[in-house]
Order: C-alpha cells, then sequence, then structure tokens
C-alpha cells in the first residue's frame, strides 16, 4: 500500500504528466463532471481552453494533467455534458467555427419588425475617446464578445500573428470614420516567447496603417508578469528550441486567466472611458427607439392588409 507521501507524489507527477494516470472511475468522472458543471454554473460562456485551465488545480478532488491529455479529457467531458443536456450549449464558448447566413424577409413591415432588437443607441457620441479590443485568438474573443458588444466597442481576434489585410482593413475603417478622438486599444494575448511578440509587432503596423491624425494609445492588458503572480496562474515551461523573448522564463496562455476575471478586467477598462451614466442613458434611450421601430412595423403591416 502506498503511503500519503508516495500518493502526494504521484499526483504531482500526474500534473505535470510524467506519469498517465489509469482510466477513471464512474464515480471519478461523476466527480469531474460535476467540478466542471460548477466551474460554468456561474461564470459562462466559457472556451474549453478556459475550463481546462481550472481542471488542472491540484487541490481539486478530480483534476487533469497540464498537457494535451488532459485537455482532451475535459473537453469529452464538455462534449459529453453538452449532449446530455446537462450543461446548456451556450456556456461553452467557441468562434474558431462560424457559419454564414443570409437573412431574407417577406416585406419591409417584417425587416423592421426583425431589426428593431439591432438598434443601439451611440454609446461613445459624448466620450472624449474611441476604443478597441484586440485579442490573440478566437477563443478568447468568443469569452469576451458579449461584454464588447453591449458596451458597443469593435473586437478584433488575430488568430496569432495578423495578417497585414486583417490590420489594414481594420485601421481603414477607422480611418473612414473621420473620428480624430484618441484611440485606446486593450489587447488580451498569451504571455509566451511568441506572445509577447505578437502586440508588438501588431502595434507597429497599425501605426502604419492608421492616418497621422489619430492619437493611439495601445495597453497590453493580459497577460503580464504582475498578473501571473497576482492571480497565481497555471504556468508552463518555455520552449528550449525557441530562442526568441529570452526574458520569458515560463509561459502562460490567457485562457489560464479565469474568465470572470479577464471579463472583469475588461469592462472596468472600458467603462473608464465612458461618461458616467452613459450606458444606463444609451440602454434606456434604446428601449425607446426600439418601441418606436416596432409600432412602425405594426403601421406598416397594417397598410398592407
Amino acid at each position: 500500500m502506498k503511503t500519503s507521501i508516495q500518493l502526494i507524489k504521484d499526483k504531482s507527477f500526474y500534473q505535470a504528466g510524467l506519469i498517465k494516470r489509469r482510466r477513471r472511475t464512474k464515480a471519478q468522472l461523476d466527480q469531474l463532471d460535476n467540478q466542471i458543471f460548477e466551474a460554468l454554473k456561474n461564470d459562462h460562456p466559457q472556451s474549453v481552453r478556459h475550463i481546462y485551465y481550472l481542471m488542472t488545480d491540484p487541490r481539486l478532488a478530480e483534476c487533469v494533467p497540464k498537457t494535451d491529455e488532459g485537455y482532451n479529457q475535459v473537453q469529452d467531458r464538455c462534449v459529453k455534458l453538452r449532449r446530455s443536456g446537462r450543461i446548456p450549449y451556450a456556456w461553452v464558448a467557441d468562434m474558431s467555427r462560424r457559419g454564414y447566413f443570409v437573412n431574407t424577409y417577406s416585406n419591409a413591415s417584417e425587416f423592421i419588425s426583425r431589426m428593431a432588437g439591432l438598434y443601439r443607441s451611440d454609446l461613445w457620441a459624448d466620450a472624449d475617446y474611441c476604443c478597441e479590443v484586440w485579442c490573440e485568438s478566437r477563443s478568447i474573443a468568443s469569452v469576451i464578445q458579449k461584454d464588447c458588444t453591449e458596451l458597443a466597442v469593435d473586437l478584433f481576434p488575430t488568430s496569432g500573428f495578423a495578417s497585414l489585410s486583417f490590420v489594414n482593413n481594420a485601421a481603414e475603417q477607422r480611418n473612414r470614420s473621420n473620428d480624430e478622438r484618441p484611440l485606446i486599444i486593450l489587447y488580451v494575448g498569451d504571455y509566451d516567447q511568441s506572445g509577447v511578440l505578437i502586440d508588438v509587432k501588431l502595434e507597429k503596423e497599425l501605426r502604419l496603417h492608421l492616418n497621422s491624425n489619430i492619437d493611439m494609445q495601445f495597453i497590453r492588458l493580459a497577460i503580464n508578469e504582475s498578473q501571473i503572480k497576482q492571480y497565481d496562474l497555471p504556468t508552463k515551461p518555455r520552449k528550449v528550441s525557441d530562442t526568441r523573448s529570452k526574458h520569458v522564463t515560463a509561459t502562460v496562455e490567457a485562457e489560464a486567466m479565469p474568465a470572470h476575471i479577464l471579463r472583469k478586467l475588461l469592462r472596468t477598462n472600458i467603462e473608464s472611458l465612458l461618461p458616467r451614466g452613459a450606458l444606463q442613458a444609451a440602454k434606456v434611450a434604446e428601449q425607446s427607439e426600439r418601441e418606436g421601430l416596432k409600432i412602425l412595423a405594426k403601421n406598416l403591416r397594417g397598410a398592407h392588409e
């Protein structure tokens, strides 16, 4: 029989991916499922990768290793939990694959009625700044998209190093707006050898494509060294073969930051750029305008009947 010290060592080695764990029993799978459910119940949506990092916590009764095997285990349980109906599909976010849909309408009345809910008041009309959010992956974008939409901020996932066309298109959109207010860009990306270079290159490219009269401030919101310590984020050893960014001694993926912390950090920074009460005032104005559009749609429908 193994001693308590041996069991602790085994768990540590398992966490590091140095030993393989035997197939889980039904009780162990139920425990892992319960942990995933609890992680998502009060903090959703989250990407599978966010959930995976939460499940690597060695303090959990049923943890997974910080390896591809561990990720696959969490991914498999998330699939089964959603298929069983225990976890709503919307709790797990994924923007990596999206369909392209064409909307059609039977008449103008139906168009206005369906579009009424999309009406947005100009939340930033009286703000001193403009704001955009850029992030390294679609996984991160999946988690923060709802907040960006509510706060009327454009979101740009780069999927690694952004392509020249992608950066140019985004910059041209800003140039065409003729908005000369200072532009604040908040960036979220991995803290690893390539991750700390992506935002540097992105900032440089944006400055090349934006009109010279646009004052841009580029802020790396996450992940940074201080946050790794502050939130005790799980790290991985740097790749020995990658000689870039030698100051990065341990790497952290952006998804390692719990989703609710990332969303709060993002919202706090965005809302600090808005006039006091702007969000609430915009919601009141939107409700009024939407009701007016619904009345217009009803009148149009009556005129054609």
